[in-house]
């Protein structure tokens, strides 16, 4: 579905993301963590071809982002979804509106948008507020049109950029209802988050990034499984098999249930 190789982004002098690698699986859902200046929000705008990476490639579903001609890039995005951490909603429309705008820009029939929007309105809560003005909601409900706007175009990937930054810890825990939803339909899910509670609450695939490098790719919460180190380190080299002895049996039967899979990336 996704696969970054050795993706660098530098900003004149200063290197944001550091030879990032790792591949994102059909139907997966991943949370991106690392404190503020990781390179979490652009890792986002590059998987989006929003912006260009230095180097390294990004393919999502076979095509090489570097490839695709600029004037071929709206429709590629019509596949991936996307939740700004700012909303990016038109001030100067309604939340109907502002749903149905990705399907009028690219010229969806009258008859469609009418049905799509009141479906995606009633799937993210928000049919009583169809003709309210992004300024008159709160951060969780701004929240929720983003999401039924990026889910429009039915995507086979949405990310989302700190989509519970602005929220109550109620409002958080619908919100993440919401993700949840959309990946038991099939959708692959990428959240960028510092939300540790989010994360625990999810359990699920955790990257963590620190000062541009992937320091953490593993199953768990915000800190990690317990009794396990998460650290992002290459595979060990192949030792000869060795039979354990009766006693060290005994203690992997007793730790089956708490082994994690840790994979190399880039290798």
């Amino acid at each position: 579905m996704l696969e970054l190789k050795n993706v660098t982004k530098r900003f004149g002098d200063m290197i944001v993301l550091d030879d990032v690698s790792f591949a994102v699986q059909p139907q997966e859902f991943l949370c991106i963590t690392g404190p503020s200046g990781a390179g979490k929000s652009t890792l986002i705008s590059l998987i989006i071809g929003g912006d260009i990476a230095t180097g390294g490639s990004i393919e999502i579903d076979g095509m090489d982002l570097r490839k695709v001609p600029r004037s071929a890039l709206q429709l590629f995005r019509r596949r991936v979804g996307v939740v700004f951490q700012d909303y990016k909603l038109l001030d100067n429309r309604t939340v109907s509106e502002n749903i149905a705008f990705p399907l009028e820009v690219c010229g969806a029939p009258d008859d469609v948008i009418r049905v799509r929007v009141p479906e995606l309105l009633e799937q993210v809560g928000m049919t009583r507020h169809a003709g309210a003005f992004p300024r008159e909601l709160s951060g969780g409900e701004k929240t929720r049109v983003a999401i039924a706007r990026a889910i429009v175009h039915q995507p086979i990937i949405i990310l989302a950029d700190e989509p519970t930054g602005n929220v109550d810890p109620e409002q958080a825990k619908s919100i993440l209802s919401l993700f949840k939803n959309i990946h038991e339909k099939g959708t692959t899910v990428i959240l960028a988050t510092h939300d540790a509670t989010l994360v625990d609450k999810l359990q699920t695939r955790v990257i963590r990034l620190e000062d541009g490098k992937i320091v953490r790719d593993s199953v768990g919460g915000y800190y990690g499984s317990k009794g396990h180190s998460h650290t992002h380190a290459p595979a060990a080299k192949e030792q000869p098999e060795e039979k354990p002895a009766a006693s060290e049996d005994a203690k992997t039967k007793k730790n089956e249930t708490s082994k994690i899979r840790i994979t190399s990336i880039g290798g």
